[in-house]
């Protein structure tokens, strides 16, 4: 075997297609890098696909082997990595990277530009403040959720059905070791008002090109409202008046607004510093913690804001 190993990443997607913004990412910042990648990957999969990855190059081939776990359903991407972690064993540990169609990525960077907002207009840290996620049971959501319950933060998600907002906030909850993760209603313009009424930050993490927040309530019920952030960077946007490009813009008086395109150059940048982090390691488990880390460093977080 040569002395000098090259760089692999295999994709393991749970969806249909592979996420060709991954491809596009690892191709663009580290041409070097081989990729494999395989579609439709369910659980059952997982630990023979890592089994060959892990043998063929040896240890030390291991060691320049990683996988990237990706695709919409993050519940199946968390048991994929539950899966990789019961597979390897020393020497023959590869480095994971967890990124299900870029939730912990993009969820990393919405809470801290959040924190940033926060930050630069003197309103504190995430201790104590009643967050409310609308759409907060999709995959950014979910991160969001954990993220800001492990700083302190009482969270609740909202869903159109109550049923899978509770059931989620309690696995959420059993992940995070806490009970700060709540469920809610919002199905009416009545429940959304009475989910934002005395929010401090609101985050709206649903489907592109749904409104979930209408100005017109933002204005009138969330009078404690100090941050908005919206993914949705197509129109109609999640938070009405908060355009994509928005950072640290007023759109009511006192509320400070992050945008979906705001977000995503962090997120990008975020991402490209993970894959990094993992190339340049022989082994470890590279998920929304670790991205979280880089999102804070790359705004210079104070060292007192830590999990």
């Amino acid at each position: 075997m040569k002395e000098t190993l090259k760089d692999v990443i295999i994709f393991l997607d749970t969806d249909k297609h592979v996420s060709p913004f991954d491809l596009l990412v690892v191709t663009e910042n580290f041409p070097d890098v081989q990729i494999f990648y395989y579609s439709q990957v369910e659980p059952s999969d997982a630990k023979g696909l890592i089994q060959d990855a892990m043998f063929p190059r040896g240890s030390k081939g291991a060691a320049h082997t990683k996988i990237f776990i990706g695709g919409y359903d993050i519940d199946k991407a968390e048991e994929i990595l539950k899966i990789a972690k019961a597979t390897m064993f020393p020497p023959f540990e590869l480095a994971v990277i967890v990124d299900p169609r870029g939730a912990n990525t993009t969820a990393s960077a919405m809470v801290a530009k959040v924190f940033e907002n926060l930050s630069k207009k003197k309103l504190g840290g995430f201790s104590g403040k009643k967050v409310t996620i609308l759409g907060g049971t999709g995959p950014v959501g979910q991160v969001c959720a954990k993220i800001m319950a492990l700083e302190g933060a009482d969270v609740f998600i909202t869903s159109r059905n109550i049923e899978k907002a509770k059931t989620t906030a309690e696995k959420l909850n059993a992940e995070v070791k806490a009970n700060r993760v709540h469920g809610l209603q919002v199905s009416s313009p009545d429940e959304a008002q009475k989910a934002v009424g005395d929010s401090e930050i609101i985050l709206a993490t649903g489907a592109a090109g749904a409104q979930l927040l209408p100005l017109s309530i933002l204005k009138e019920h969330a009078k404690r409202c100090k941050v908005v952030a919206d993914v949705n960077a197509v129109p109609p946007y999640g938070i009405e008046g908060l355009n994509p490009k928005d950072d640290r813009v007023e759109i009511s008086p006192g509320v400070f607004g992050v945008g979906a395109l705001s977000i995503g150059a962090l997120k990008n940048e975020v991402e490209v510093k993970l894959i990094g982090k993992a190339l340049e390691s022989p082994k470890g488990i590279f998920d929304y913690k670790v991205a979280y880390e880089i999102a804070k460093s790359l705004i210079k977080w104070p060292e007192s804001m830590v999990l």
